[in-house]
């Protein structure tokens, strides 16, 4: 199994080394315009909050796979992990806010030894969602996940998947071998229980990111084909799916310039640039908080180290909804990759 760029000690797993990859070149010699030049002229100059409504919490980068667009740069090398204390200030905002969806996400969440428990407490504070982000394969990985169908059942979780294709050939490139099997097969075990069934009540997302350097093709029609192909294929059923764009940092910024498409992609984010995606960029409604308790924008941000703006506070020890929906959010030209068409968010297209 490969490894993350920080057990390659690659020059990219240094978020400073990112940023300025991201600020320099086309950017500073002017071929093209920087994001906050894009969007200053739409007075959406500095980004502001709507309100926060989504809490995305990142409990650890550890997962069972190495998969070659994951902007966290997780894998099994990655031992950052949240602990039961931190999960507990999370809760304690939760209880005093009116934010209605905790969105869990890693690395694989379910590998957080506190995972479980961290869910149960959550219901028991009247969010009205909780929303895990799955790689599926967790669920057959070790006989200890093989119940998280009927724990996610229990808990009325939404789970929401990555499956990058509904062939093999594609998902395993992009995900390692063997993963598109582990992943159907997973799907089944949820389906069994309910999940992605007409009635049940129990919602399963599946995502869809592109596999090279190029933008997402339409949303509904991808869900309508994945859909054909799963149920005519593998008897499976899922509620909707997400389109996501490859976001330009970690290991699908390294692609790029391994490939030397990171100008020409830059370049089809920006060309692409939609205003009208700007108004439902994820940031203005979503508090990323990672696994020691620092407060982002979003996740991306946060895997570059760009924590929300100091004036907010930036820990949830420091938690205060009035800054934070006052804040400033903070940009980079990454941004583009998030308002590029359709536009991009965690819940998929946005305009």
């Amino acid at each position: 199994m490969p490894k993350s760029l920080q057990a390659q000690h690659h020059n990219l797993a240094d978020k400073a080394t990112q940023l300025k990859i991201l600020s320099n070149g086309i950017f500073a010699d002017g071929q093209l315009p920087t994001f906050k030049e894009k969007i200053e002229p739409l007075n959406e100059y500095p980004l502001k909050p709507t309100s926060i409504e989504i809490f995305q919490v990142n409990v650890g980068y550890m997962c069972n796979q190495v998969c070659k667009h994951c902007h966290v740069d997780a894998g099994p090398d990655r031992k950052e992990i949240m602990t039961r204390e931190t999960m507990q200030q999370c809760l304690d905002i939760l209880r005093k806010t009116k934010i209605h969806t905790l969105d869990l996400t890693g690395g694989a969440p379910e590998m957080n030894p506190d995972f479980r428990w961290f869910v149960e407490e959550a219901n028991k504070t009247g969010v009205e969602e909780i929303i895990v982000r799955s790689n599926l394969t967790i669920i057959l990985a070790n006989p200890k996940y093989h119940d998280l169908p009927e724990f996610f059942k229990k808990n009325k979780v939404r789970v929401v998947s990555s499956l990058p294709f509904y062939q093999a050939d594609k998902t395993d490139r992009q995900r390692g071998e063997g993963v598109f099997d582990k992943s159907i097969e997973a799907l089944k075990m949820l389906n069994a229980v309910g999940y992605g069934k007409a009635g049940s009540g129990l919602n399963l997302d599946l995502v869809y990111n592109p596999s090279g350097a190029f933008l997402p093709g339409d949303q509904a029609g991808l869900e309508r084909e994945f859909k054909k192909e799963l149920k005519e294929h593998f008897d499976i059923d899922f509620n909707s799916l997400f389109t996501i764009t490859n976001i330009p940092i970690s290991r699908f910024l390294e692609f790029l310039i391994r490939t030397e498409n990171y100008e020409d992609y830059m370049d089809s984010l920006v060309s692409a640039f939609n205003p009208a995606a700007v108004k439902g960029v994820m940031c203005r409604n979503t508090i990323s908080v990672d696994y020691d308790g620092h407060m982002y924008d979003c996740d991306f941000n946060q895997m570059l180290g760009l924590k929300v703006d100091k004036k907010a506070g930036q820990h949830i020890s420091e938690f205060d909804l009035e800054k934070l929906e006052n804040r400033n959010i903070i940009i980079n030209q990454h941004c583009y990759g998030c308002t590029a068409g359709a536009g991009s968010s965690c819940q998929g297209t946005v305009a």
